[in-house]
């Protein structure tokens, strides 16, 4: 049994006032402790610091550090293959198979691992819409994992609610919980299970936070598409004028937090987001951004974020003395992250929600060869071409195992190892609002130029902004365009506020010969990366993909 102090903290002794009438039971849980229902915040701070858990640093935020899990553990996350689901999933790298017979060793040996301890529990909802949400049951044995799912999810409003509430889908968190992978069949003690089935995940052998958060996310890529429901890995914003929504699909590290904190604009969400027949929702009412190296002069927003009561910090270094944070300190990950609530953001959308649909759909990649121009406009094959594809760098830390260099990668759908059903469906969803709604959509590269990582530079977020406002102002529309010899797509010759040069990519390198060439062997990646998915994908999205620069040549 876990006892931490001689008298009862407040939180203890109020730890039932919000519980549900349904309690634990019927999950499974025997013989617990205490049972702490969710707390709000300053609660859970006390109960974390009370265990040890972080520490509290300068302006308030709560600091945890996550020891070997700094990112999430990609090839660790197992669906559970059963009748009601196994032919609707696309089963392979990323969803891999567990039967139901292991799941239930596993859940079994959690359900008597936690027996005696104390749990923490947060009812909340995933989706904004009301007519979308799921309710879900966060348990977890630490007090600032609760914590976390207090800030990312959406909580119910009255005790009456609380009291009610049933879960449609129920996520255990135990980092202290360890896989066996010779009983269980994994590749390592860490594990991320879901059960469709049983509507269950289990979060077992990891401290990194994000798993709760993707599970969750991965279940509403399941379930909502099912409804009709675009479900999208992408940040998104409305101009506060037209009420014009921008869509922003992109990886980790490719800038869909940062370039959807717009001042100019309001802020709906900045990573996961439902597209329904009424508008866009957010699933989410919290951030979890990247605040390596952040800047006040270039993210005040998200910066103001890491000064704040209320935010966890992950893995960030901080002088023990004064407490203050050093946001340019790598040593423990590249990979620094902050959690907070969305209303700490000035220009978010307090509903979490527009009734309006995206006049811009954006995809962001980090092409880290420096080859990709800054900008350029798709038609719709091309558009459903370059979702599948998903092309993008995976930049150090945002997974387990990545080294310094970043690494070529095709995400299909900008987020493949969230997506459950094949990425043609989600395409063809997408397809059918863009062409409903009249959406324009962009390719933007906010990689590297001048050459490839090491040898190049970044892409200045100043230029990758005043494009991205063009093309949102609609200041794109009627200049001249020049069709990319490989891909097709329209690159403009001109924007407001950009150099000329910076719109043709190769006017950066040195050797014009080794640019063409890097440019040709990125568009052999793409050929071949889309070969997986070509038996599933009509002929005419086929023929919008790139041509090698000796097809070309030879007519």
């Amino acid at each position: 049994m876990t006892k931490y102090l001689k008298f009862a903290t407040p939180a203890q002794k109020h730890a039932g006032e919000l519980s549900s009438e349904f309690g634990l039971a019927n999950h499974g849980f025997k013989d617990l402790d205490t049972v702490f229902w969710n707390l709000p915040t300053p609660a859970l701070y006390e109960e974390a610091v009370f265990r040890g858990e972080g520490n509290i640093v300068k302006g308030g935020p709560f600091l945890v550090f996550t020891g070997k899990w700094t990112a999430r553990a990609a090839n660790d996350k197992y669906i559970v293959s059963e009748h009601t689901t196994e032919d609707k999933i696309w089963w392979g790298e990323y969803n891999r198979p567990m039967t139901d017979e292991k799941f239930t060793g596993v859940y079994n040996r959690l359900m008597a691992f936690l027996q005696g301890e104390e749990l923490f529990v947060q009812d909340c909802y995933v989706g904004a819409d009301p007519n979308y949400a799921m309710p879900i049951r966060i348990i977890t044995d630490r007090a600032w994992q609760s914590h976390f799912a207090r800030n990312m999810f959406i909580a119910p409003k009255t005790m009456d609610e609380y009291k009610k509430f049933i879960p449609q889908f129920t996520l255990i968190a135990s980092p202290s919980f360890k896989l066996d992978p010779r009983i269980d069949g994994t590749r390592s003690e860490t594990g991320i299970i879901l059960n469709f089935g049983k509507r269950l995940a289990v979060v077992a052998g990891s401290h990194y936070a994000g798993e709760i958060k993707k599970s969750m996310f991965t279940a509403m890529n399941f379930l909502k598409p099912l409804e009709g429901v675009m479900a999208m890995h992408c940040s998104a914003n409305v101009g506060r004028e037209k009420n014009d929504v921008a869509l922003f699909f992109g990886l980790s590290g490719t800038g869909k937090t940062t370039l959807s904190a717009d001042p100019t604009r309001n802020l709906i969400g900045d990573d996961e987001h439902g597209w329904s027949d009424e508008g866009i929702f957010n699933f989410e009412n919290g951030c979890y951004a990247k605040v390596i190296r952040l800047s006040a002069e270039a993210e005040p927003e998200i910066y103001e974020c890491t000064r704040r009561f209320g935010t966890i910090l992950e893995n960030v270094s901080f002088d023990k003395t004064s407490r203050s944070l050093d946001l340019d300190d790598e040593s423990l990950t590249e990979n620094t992250r902050a959690s907070y609530p969305m209303d700490f953001i000035p220009n978010s959308v307090p509903e979490l929600k527009v009734d309006a649909h995206p006049e811009n759909v954006i995809f962001l990649t980090c092409d880290a060869q420096g080859v990709m121009p800054p900008i350029a406009r798709l038609d719709m094959n091309q558009a459903i071409y370059h979702f599948i594809s998903g092309y993008t760098s995976k930049i150090a830390g945002t997974e387990m195992g990545l080294g310094i260099e970043p690494e070529i990668a095709f995400s299909a759908c900008f987020g493949a190892p969230f997506m459950v059903h094949h990425p043609f469906y989600y395409a063809d969803l997408l397809r059918l609002k863009m062409e409903h709604h009249n959406s324009r959509c962009w390719l933007v590269n906010t990689g590297w130029v001048g050459g490839k990582f090491g040898v190049g530079k970044r892409i200045s977020i100043r230029h990758t902004r005043n494009l991205l406002n063009a093309a949102l102002e609609g200041k794109l529309d009627n200049i001249e365009y020049r069709k990319d010899k490989l891909f097709g797509f329209e690159v403009p010759l001109s924007c407001p506020n950009v150099p000329e040069d910076v719109l043709e990519p190769s006017n950066a390198w040195g050797n014009k010969k080794e640019y063409w060439s890097r440019y040709d062997a990125l568009v052999s990646l793409y050929i071949e990366n889309f070969k997986k998915y070509s038996d599933g994908v009509p002929e005419k999205v086929l023929n919008a993909g790139p041509k090698r620069l000796n097809e070309i040549e030879n007519g």
